[in-house]
């Protein structure tokens, strides 16, 4: 339908639901307002969201394909959706948009151990995958802190890294191809299953980290490896986060690569303490977790350097752990941080990466932007790779709000000074897209568009996520 002025007048909910109904099978489509105020958000404290007109929850590419078709049609925006585990808005739903729910395609289709690969729909949760393929001696790398929840569709569209990317990298590095509804509803083929393939421009490659603003991932294929090596496990407590942060660089600079090297402050530990009973803040301010996957006398050497490198970066008490049960339960606390502050209040999470080396000079900045905007921050990080996760606690006042606000954006000035950038594996979603624009030269945030244009040319899939007006609310 389309107004006097010939563009695509908003469409109702009295249009829309029947002209979907028809398309899809019964019970896809989902209007009730309490379930729909559900899909509504991601765990991004203080992002703003709209309310849909509908939820779809599809169970094959064809239903999603005939969502996306009549949605390009009738000009109604997409936002795409997996578990909503995202930290900055990227799932938020738009006034009169439809939310497309990929929860429901969780099968893994294939796992290939000859040519290790695996198969899987966008809705298979990613420690689901990871044990489906350690029955199998395979083992798939990446592991964001929410892998107990978040799925490999989100995985993808964010490209999230997680403890052991320091080593392994990152999701793009995983996915060797895709099923992908593009356009006005086309059906696409992305990337290789083979080993090799450079032919054309790496289309798939692009859709990873754009966030849904591209089209809609209805089935990925991931590479594998073998089944990972034992790890050995070193712990540190330091006394302030400048010396973990020191302990860091010296371990870069030892040329040890970890297969995780993760930083996690006192008030982390406190929380989890409080939830979990654990008795980890204990023993120091800040904790530092190591470890090595390097078989044989060289991952023992490995693992002593590291040790020293603690040691002289001036840990209160250091050791190598022997027993794996204390060393895998103390890397489950890691993951716990976030979720155990969540427990005690709003948390606006940063996802900032810096220069290793500059990891010091990166937490220091954290620690006076606490002091200057009198607030705290806590801090959880991949510190190995120099991805930080300052964590804002914000008590439910505006004016501690505001002040939360101008710490969160100094943090993304200061690691942007220090050669770094705005998002090292959340996204930009909607709380980033000021330091995206600060970050990137104009003429390179043109290309993008160019890109979205080509790609989205109804300009429904996520419209205003990532590269939107900063200025303006959704």
């Amino acid at each position: 339908m389309r107004n006097h002025e010939g563009k695509v007048a908003p469409m109702t909910s009295q249009e829309l639901v029947p002209a979907l109904e028809s398309r899809l099978a019964p019970g896809r489509v989902v209007t009730d307002p309490a379930v729909m105020a559900s899909y509504a958000r991601d765990q991004a404290a203080w992002a703003p969201y709209g309310k849909p007109l509908a939820v779809v929850r599809p169970r094959d590419t064809a239903e999603v394909q005939a969502t996306v078709a009549l949605c390009a049609e009738r000009g109604v925006a997409i936002v795409p959706r997996g578990a909503g585990t995202g930290l900055s808005g990227g799932a938020n739903a738009l006034d009169g948009c439809v939310v497309v729910s990929l929860e429901a395609m969780d099968s893994i289709v294939r796992i290939d151990g000859r040519e290790r690969l695996a198969v899987v729909q966008p809705g298979v949760v990613n420690d689901e995958l990871r044990r489906a393929c350690a029955e199998r001696g395979l083992w798939y790398p990446p592991d964001p802190a929410s892998a107990p929840w978040s799925t490999i569709g989100g995985n993808v569209a964010t490209n999230a890294g997680g403890l052991c990317c320091v080593k392994y990298g990152v999701t793009r590095d995983y996915v060797l191809g895709m099923e992908a509804v593009v356009g006005r509803g086309e059906v696409v083929r992305l990337g290789r299953r083979t080993a090799k393939g450079v032919v054309g421009y790496d289309l798939c490659g692009l859709m990873v980290g754009s966030e849904g603003t591209l089209g809609i991932v209805t089935e990925i294929t991931v590479r594998l490896r073998g089944s990972r090596p034992p790890e050995r496990t070193i712990v540190g407590y330091f006394a302030s986060l400048t010396e973990a942060g020191e302990a860091v660089s010296a371990v870069t600079d030892a040329g040890v690569v970890p297969s995780a090297l993760e930083l996690v402050d006192r008030y982390c530990l406190l929380a989890v303490d409080e939830w979990k009973h654990m008795g980890l803040a204990s023993e120091g301010n800040v904790l530092l977790l190591g470890r090595t996957d390097t078989p044989g006398e060289a991952g023992e050497a490995e693992a002593e350097t590291m040790l020293r490198c603690f040691e002289r970066a001036g840990a209160t008490w250091s050791t190598r752990s022997t027993d794996a049960e204390e060393a895998e339960a103390l890397f489950s606390a890691r993951r716990l941080a976030y979720p155990a502050l969540e427990r005690l209040g709003p948390v606006l999470t940063e996802d900032v990466c810096v220069p290793r080396a500059l990891v010091p000079e990166m937490l220091a900045r954290i620690e006076r932007t606490a002091q200057a905007h009198g607030i705290h921050i806590a801090n959880v990080a991949h510190a190995g790779d120099g991805n930080l996760h300052p964590l804002i606690i914000t008590p439910d006042d505006e004016d501690a709000r505001e002040r939360a606000k101008r710490a969160f954006d100094q943090i993304i000035d200061d690691a942007i000074a220090l050669g770094g950038t705005v998002s090292g594996e959340h996204g930009v979603g909607l709380l980033k897209r000021r330091g995206l624009h600060a970050e990137l030269e104009p003429a390179v945030v043109a290309m993008h568009h160019a890109v979205k244009k080509a790609l989205d040319p109804a300009g429904i899939f996520n419209p205003g996520k990532v590269f939107g007006d900063p200025t303006q609310v959704v």
